[in-house]
């Protein structure tokens, strides 16, 4: 079987790993960013759910980006 050496290949290779990697950071990143907004929000309004409702909103926001880099990268 022959090796593909070609540098354009490897280019893209790397891109892809790039592209794909940065979703193991994205999901848990906008879940602890929406966490922390629902707790700071519960913080300055004196109140012990809203943490929940960032929390819920964060991981949607998650899905969605995981949705559209997935969708982005088929299309190409």
């Amino acid at each position: 079987m022959p090796e593909n050496d070609d540098p354009e290949h490897k280019r893209n290779f790397w891109v892809l790993i790039a592209r794909y990697s940065q979703l193991a950071f994205a999901l848990p990143a906008a879940t602890v960013a929406g966490w922390l907004i629902g707790a700071g929000l519960d913080h300055w309004l004196h109140t012990k759910w809203l943490y929940l409702v960032g929390l819920l909103l964060g991981i949607a926001a998650g899905f969605i980006e995981l949705i559209r880099t997935v969708a982005s990268s088929d299309s190409k």
